[in-house]
């Protein structure tokens, strides 16, 4: 599995987890028993269920913190996956834009992810999720015990070696916004990462808050761009 197809996966997976824990998390058929995860579940039990989208759930869960009051868990858990995102980002990015150019008929169209061919969009899609396992450790719950549990999560998804190490060395990286900025090569990956940034992130927790205003600052995100970029969030939302 590439990039992009974990990243679209984990998304993906999250919607099981809301609707479970909104129905008192009772496990159905598609979540293969990890329901219960974001209500106070034990860190082990997570490693249950059969299936991708299983895997995928208990990775997902991990990385929101397996915390039942974890606000913006639940925003990052509705999304319908990768094309999502891009959508929130091309329409945050094209309103701020629009709004700089002041009547330019020449402003060229947002190349997010979801309007990407698959080469770049798997680029785009690298750098997210880069932004999503470093935000996941903003708040400082990830100890080194539930890095090796995520990884194990991770790992399950995908059979390709390259992509392993890659996921096992952002995990055990200490948290650095620099590092993570200098994944995006273009404005709209910047804009993307941070939409997942502020999906993942508490932005009522002043760890986490402090580390999304350095991590819009290392993206060189315009100020109004970051104002449009969560606005559109919580517009979805």
């Amino acid at each position: 599995m590439n990039t992009r197809g974990l990243l679209d996966q984990l998304l993906k997976s999250g919607q099981d987890l809301l609707q479970n824990k909104a129905s008192g998390g009772k496990p159905n058929s598609a979540s293969g028993g990890v329901g219960g995860l974001l209500g106070g579940a034990n860190l082990g039990s997570l490693l249950g269920g059969a299936g991708g989208g299983a895997l995928a759930a208990g990775a997902m869960g991990l990385l929101l913190g397996n915390k039942s009051a974890r606000k913006l868990g639940g925003k990052a858990l509705t999304y319908g996956g990768l094309a999502a995102l891009g959508v929130i980002a091309y329409k945050a990015y094209g309103n701020w834009q629009a709004n700089q150019a002041a009547g330019a008929s020449n402003t060229a169209e947002p190349q997010t992810l979801d309007r990407l061919p698959a080469p770049q969009a798997e680029l785009h899609s690298q750098a997210i999720l880069k932004a999503l396992v470093a935000a996941a450790k903003a708040d400082g719950h990830v100890d080194g015990r539930e890095r090796q549990l995520i990884e194990g999560e991770l790992v399950k998804l995908t059979d390709d070696a390259e992509l392993k190490t890659w996921l096992d060395q952002e995990l055990n990286k200490a948290l650095d916004p620099a590092d993570v900025a200098r994944a995006a090569t273009t404005p709209e990956m910047a804009a993307e990462m941070y939409v997942a940034s502020v999906l993942m992130v508490d932005e009522e927790h002043f760890m986490e808050r402090a580390y999304l205003d350095e991590l819009a600052k290392q993206l060189k995100l315009d100020p109004a761009l970051k104002l449009e970029l969560e606005s559109q969030v919580r517009q979805a939302v």
